[in-house]
């Protein structure tokens, strides 16, 4: 994914150039079969790298390789924790990428900045075609859920903050079952809380690694392909469609 924020939104404006939408023929939807939808949060609905210029300001000079190297640890401290079976929120997953990031670009990490950086987390900037394709497939009788490895707190302080709560009708934690994607039962949590068979729930990421991982455990997968360039992971669960931005789904899924 390109470190630079300004580079990061040239290259998601050309995909927004390109086809709306590929699908495998062999894996269309049948009309009306999507009842829901559940998307990832960070990466997906939340832009990660939106901290990146308050890491800039309190470390000039560093605040890519601060954002970059925090959002690669915060995941990998994620699924280390899950193979561990040593559970700690997604909060303070986070917060401990944090601190190794500091550490390895040797900046000084006061407690002052620490809270200022984890708190950009609770107002994460949403991607500007989140809001309006949620609003279509609201409009269209869909169930629409976040599912997300993020703690429930910072999940709700975020989708306040970025104006879509009431858009929402759940926001599922992994905080519940105290495991991290991609663990299978994370996407069973979709079902339960949405009262909706799984055959009738799409999940939707711009991570093709949780793709693949709801892939795995069932469900019709739609990948968001913010980063024109990135390749699909070689996983064998590839996504049944792939989009550039959240309002190629309305077309899909009605």
């Amino acid at each position: 994914m390109p470190t630079d924020r300004r580079e990061f939104m040239k290259v998601l404006a050309a995909a927004v150039s390109m086809p709306r939408s590929q699908t495998n023929p062999e894996s269309r939807i049948p009309a009306g079969s999507i009842k829901a939808l559940a998307f990832d949060a960070y990466g997906t609905l939340f832009d990660v790298f939106s901290v990146t210029s308050l890491c800039e300001q309190l470390f000039p000079g560093n605040g890519t390789a601060l954002a970059v190297m925090w959002r690669t640890k915060q995941l990998q401290y994620s699924l280390l924790r899950s193979m561990m079976n040593r559970y700690k929120d997604f909060w303070q997953v986070t917060q401990d990428g944090l601190v190794y990031s500091a550490h390895a670009l040797k900046l000084d990490l006061t407690a002052d900045k620490r809270t200022r950086l984890m708190d950009a987390y609770l107002t994460l900037a949403a991607f500007p075609d989140v809001k309006p394709g949620l609003q279509q497939l609201k409009s269209m009788g869909l169930h629409l859920a976040v599912l997300s490895n993020g703690e429930p707190k910072m999940l709700q302080a975020a989708t306040k903050s970025a104006g879509i709560a009431e858009l929402l009708d759940a926001v599922i934690s992994v905080d519940e079952i105290k495991v991290f994607k991609p663990n299978p039962r994370v996407y069973e949590l979709a079902s339960t809380q949405l009262k909706t068979p799984e055959a009738n729930i799409g999940f939707v990421s711009s991570n093709n690694w949780d793709v693949n991982g709801a892939g795995s455990a069932g469900l019709t997968t739609f990948w968001i392909q913010r980063a024109a360039a990135e390749p699909a992971e070689e996983l064998g669960y590839p996504a049944t469609h792939v989009v550039h931005v959240l309002t190629d789904l309305p077309a899909l899924v009605r």
